[in-house]
């Protein structure tokens, strides 16, 4: 669609190196910084949709960055400023290969798996008798590892990490720490706007002084699970779907659409009314889980906005 922003290719002053992402463009620059460029794109079952999502990036970049602020009293993130709507800049880090998964509740991947019969999930024993979206009676930490471009994320569990020296047991058990001190804070906040925080993702990095600190999204719609806390309980005892503010829609439309990423599957199409919907979809989500009103950005030139901002800020820096 008209007025997206789906890859880029800026020369900023200092710029060392390019790398696209799922969903972000990652620029390095001198002075030990980073530059993420949140896009429209969509990625669902670790591939990127054809179209563009108006809108997306300025969402998930300011949930994100919202989110770091509201957490950084008890966990360091890479977050220096956000000088445009889609773009986040920070300390330059080495990444940790592995995304620290923490669940709530049985659901998405989780139920999936657990549909399957399959009662280990990343070396945490699930009990029987449970039914999809039924909370845990404590979250668990399920990691996966950091796929290469155009393979998935692989469940793997914390000996399997430490077994294969992905991590350090130190700096793992860092990352645990860090992982459940969030996912309380995010927990605390989403229930203050009405919502259940059920599932999320967390990365983090190491900075060359060698501090561990949170890096990429946190807590937004690409990598969380949310539900409406009001019903929840009635729609469970009914065997009813929850109602929730999470990608996970996507997911379901591209699995009734006969899609979920596996070989030979073609991405279905999605129609302009289909991704205007989407689009409205995260609007909702933002405002939700935000608590306040979504202002969109000026769209016309997108490109030219987020170099002019950019350019703006490290002039004014450097």
């Amino acid at each position: 669609m008209k007025n997206t922003i789906t890859a880029t290719n800026f020369k900023f002053p200092g710029q060392k190196k390019v790398y696209q992402g799922k969903v972000r463009d990652v620029y390095t620059l001198e002075n030990n910084l980073l530059l993420m460029v949140a896009t429209d794109r969509l990625s669902a079952f670790d591939v990127v949709m054809p179209k563009g999502i108006p809108y997306k990036g300025q969402i998930l970049n300011q949930i994100a960055t919202k989110m770091m602020d509201a957490t950084k009293d008890i966990v360091p993130n890479w977050l220096i400023a956000t000088p445009d709507p889609n773009v986040a800049i920070g300390v330059a880090c080495e990444p940790f290969k592995v995304e620290m998964v923490i669940r709530g509740y049985l659901s998405g991947h989780a139920a999936r798996e657990y549909k399957a019969g399959k009662r280990m999930l990343c070396g945490i024993t699930l009990q029987d008798g449970m039914i999809e979206n039924d909370k845990f009676s404590k979250p668990i930490i399920t990691p996966a590892t950091k796929a290469e471009a155009g393979d998935h994320d692989e469940d793997i569990s914390r000996d399997g990490i430490l077994d294969r020296k992905i991590v350090s047991e130190e700096d793992y058990v860092v990352l645990e720490d860090y992982t459940r001190k969030l996912f309380q804070r995010g927990t605390e906040i989403a229930a203050k706007r009405g919502l259940i925080l059920v599932d999320t993702k967390y990365e983090f990095g190491k900075t060359k002084e060698g501090k561990i600190v949170l890096i990429d999204e946190i807590h937004t719609p690409d990598s969380s699970r949310y539900f409406y806390k009001e019903g929840y309980e009635e729609r469970q005892k009914k065997g009813e779907a929850q109602k929730q503010l999470s990608k996970e829609f996507v997911r379901q439309w591209l699995i009734n659409n006969g899609f979920q990423g596996l070989k030979g599957q073609q991405v279905p199409e999605m129609s302009d009314a289909y991704i205007t919907s989407v689009s409205q979809r995260y609007i909702e989500l933002y405002e939700n889980i935000t608590g306040e009103t979504f202002y969109k950005a000026e769209v016309k030139n997108i490109i030219q906005r987020i170099e002019k901002n950019v350019l703006n800020y490290l002039n004014r820096t450097n």
